[in-house]
């Protein structure tokens, strides 16, 4: 099931502790919420770093990250920070992250609307695509904020 919540901040959702975030393939984490991804976890941004410079991660790709209490999903949705997202990319990795998830038993993952702020894709067509692939994984509930409001 996808709830979408008009305002609010992925990392404060109740009994959440399972994120995503859309993310270029040329390891720049440097605007947008991805910026805090970096913060909360350096460890991961490294990592991340790491796959792109080898050519790893790329479009549709998916690179869950354990930090402990839960995971973070980073999603290849674009090229660089210079490029549109891909719409077949977030469709490829939000399928991709919703079988892993499955697979993890991860019941919860809150998520921004993903490529379509910086990544410059209309909302309505991304949506879609969350909602077509949210409907092969019943077991796992998608909390996708759609603007951010530190709450």
């Amino acid at each position: 099931m996808v709830t979408y919540i008009e305002f609010g901040n992925i990392f404060k959702i109740e009994g959440v502790q399972n994120y995503a975030h859309g993310c270029n393939c040329a390891g720049a984490m440097g605007k947008g919420i991805a910026v805090a991804f970096k913060e909360r976890y350096p460890k991961m941004y490294q990592e991340y770093k790491m796959l792109c410079r080898t050519g790893k991660f790329t479009l549709g790709s998916v690179y869950e990250y354990n930090y402990g209490d839960g995971y973070v999903f980073n999603l290849g949705t674009q090229v660089s920070w210079t490029t549109r997202a891909n719409i077949e990319a977030v469709g490829q990795a939000i399928e991709k992250m919703l079988s892993i998830a499955s697979t993890l038993k991860i019941d919860k993952i809150a998520l921004p609307k993903i490529g379509a702020g910086l990544g410059g894709l209309n909302w309505d067509d991304v949506k879609a695509v969350i909602d077509t692939a949210a409907a092969d994984f019943p077991e796992v509930d998608l909390f996708v904020v759609e603007n951010f409001r530190d709450e």
